[in-house]
């Protein structure tokens, strides 16, 4: 792909096109879901750069995995940006090996972690807390796409699995780097 021009001032008017040159405005629920797993992305390169300020095994494994999922949201996106009658043949689609991935991530993470006895607050060190920021954007994505799923049934459903999994490694992951690199984290306390 060759990016020549960044501006089209489409988007003067409220209007952009989907992949295959479909004219929405910019509060489709289609724009609603890509545009927030985009930010999903940017929020999951912020983690990446407060875990870069740490080294050891730790360090490499979730930037990895965070490289690996970040091209994977691209995945997402374009996908949800794609109405059903402008998908080509071979055209990825995440699915079931991308949602086993991510549940191999999780279980090899969390075998390292105590149970939990308490909710969890976000918050912690930089790269704890951004995690668990990523993972809260990612629920939001979640709910962008019910919503386009039930007004298009033509959604299919590997969009929706992944980011519920992802989510789910976003929570683990944040507890797994706060234990790696030492940072805290804060329990929730119940009233008495």
């Amino acid at each position: 792909m060759r990016i020549t021009r960044v501006y089209t001032r489409t988007g003067d008017r409220g209007t952009t096109r989907l992949v295959g040159g479909a004219e929405v405005d910019k509060t489709d629920s289609r724009l609603e879901a890509y545009g927030t797993v985009d930010e999903l992305n940017s929020v999951l390169g912020i983690a990446r750069a407060f875990n870069a300020a740490h080294s050891g095994p730790a360090t490499a494994r979730i930037d990895a995995t965070l490289a690996r999922v970040q091209n994977d949201l691209f995945n997402v996106g374009s996908d949800l940006a794609t109405p059903p009658d402008s998908r080509w043949p071979g055209m990825y689609r995440v699915g079931e090996r991308d949602v086993t991935l991510l549940e191999n991530d999780i279980d090899e993470m969390n075998a390292d972690l105590e149970p939990l006895r308490e909710f969890i607050l976000p918050g912690g060190g930089h790269t704890g807390a951004s995690l668990h920021q990523a993972r809260t954007v990612c629920r939001r994505a979640e709910r962008r796409v019910v919503t386009l799923m039930r007004e298009q049934d033509d959604v299919g459903d590997g969009c929706m699995k992944y980011l519920n999994r992802l989510s789910d490694l976003l929570f683990v992951m944040a507890r797994w780097a706060a234990k790696c690199h030492g940072e805290p984290e804060y329990l929730w306390q119940k009233p008495e």
